[in-house]
């Protein structure tokens, strides 16, 4: 009880008639409790209802931070380790957050009917105008994984104006080709849908040590109750259109972008590629090394780093704490950003263990970083 006598609450506002101050205070605590466990909304789309969870109060001025997470996974099993990381927390506490789960993959779903036609990922990304509508925020910082980067890329396509930023994870920003598709069939006549899901997250290399991280992720989705679920969204994510990004072209995201993928994780050579298909000005490309598939569960902490950077970069938190990663890199990427400004630079961060150099390339090019 103690602890709850020390929120201080900064804002004056009017009691309800016949309420005491005491009996307001104790309103305002536990109000400020539930926002610190999440507030879980569902709306009506155009197709079909979802759900997303809301993190925090909206800061002035500033825009939503927005997730959406990979197949197999949901917003809690995706994101968080990330965000209850330590570092996070000074990021959390300057951003509302915003986690949407897909259809159907929320905790306690219930299982769709057979012949339910699922969203196609465009659809999903056309769910999102409803969620900021019914939240009332205008514009979004977005952080996705795998399939939920592709979803918010597709929304930032068609929605510029109300994307501040993207944070894109393991982004395949093509369409499956027929060769492609050939070893997709032949993959599902010798392996089971959660191991294909499995093959999807995580590199083979850690699939094959077999972690204590690969064993929980191998249990939740092998044992997932919501399992015809999540096979639905998975041949969505299969049949996703091609993004089309091309450099200097009409179609591209306008917007800050940090590209992140783990060194030999399955979708590095597609992040390179997107990576070259972005303006250079505005794209940030992290390679991470010893993070396999999934960076936000291996390495929260590199990943938080890059991010609270990121952020700066953008104008935000320019008070924040100096990260060791940060500390390491400011003299030389004040520098860099001094020729340029910090808005009108490539930068690709590849973090390895093994290094502790930084070498620049062409002014106004690319800027490779090693930690």
């Amino acid at each position: 009880m103690a602890e709850l006598q020390e929120v201080q609450i900064t804002e004056e506002k009017p009691l309800l008639p016949g309420q005491t101050p005491e009996v307001a205070k104790e309103a305002e605590i536990a109000a400020r409790i539930l926002l610190d466990r999440g507030q879980t909304h569902s709306v009506e789309t155009p197709y079909g209802s979802v759900t997303f969870t809301v993190y925090g109060t909206p800061k002035p001025k500033r825009p939503a931070i927005l997730t959406y997470h990979d197949v197999g996974l949901n917003y809690k099993s995706c994101f968080q380790s990330l965000f209850q990381f330590g570092d996070m927390q000074e990021i959390i506490q300057n951003f509302v957050r915003v986690h949407v789960d897909a259809p159907g993959m929320e905790e306690g779903a219930p299982v769709f009917p057979v012949g339910y036609q699922y969203p196609s990922l465009d659809q999903l990304a056309d769910m999102i105008p409803c969620i900021l509508q019914y939240l009332n925020f205008s514009t979004i910082i977005g952080i996705g994984v795998g399939a939920g980067a592709y979803i918010l890329s597709r929304y930032a396509l068609n929605h510029q104006d109300t994307v501040e930023g993207l944070v894109l994870i393991n982004i395949d920003p093509n369409a499956k080709g027929w060769m492609d598709w050939a070893a997709h069939k032949l993959t599902g006549l010798t392996s089971s849908i959660s191991e294909m899901i499995l093959g999807h997250l995580f590199s083979q290399e850690e699939l094959s040590g077999n972690s204590e991280l690969i064993q929980k992720y191998r249990n939740i989705i092998t044992h997932a109750p919501n399992l015809d679920n999540i096979e639905l969204y998975w041949n969505s994510y299969n049949n996703r259109r091609d993004l089309n990004f091309e450099r200097g072209g009409d179609i591209t995201l306008k917007c800050p972008v940090m590209l992140v993928v783990g060194d030999q994780a399955p979708h590095e050579d597609a992040v390179v590629e997107c990576n070259s298909k972005l303006d250079p000005t505005q794209t940030s490309f992290l390679k991470m090394a010893d993070s396999g598939g999934q960076p936000q569960l291996t390495q929260p902490g590199k990943l938080t780093e890059a991010i609270k950077y990121f952020l700066q970069g953008m104008g935000y938190m320019a008070s924040s704490c100096m990260t060791r990663l940060s500390r390491s890199r400011t003299a030389s990427l004040t520098s860099a950003a001094s020729i340029d400004g910090s808005r009108s630079r490539s930068r690709t961060m590849s973090q390895s263990s093994e290094s502790g150099t930084l070498s620049s390339g062409a002014p106004g090019h690319t800027m490779e970083v090693s930690c």
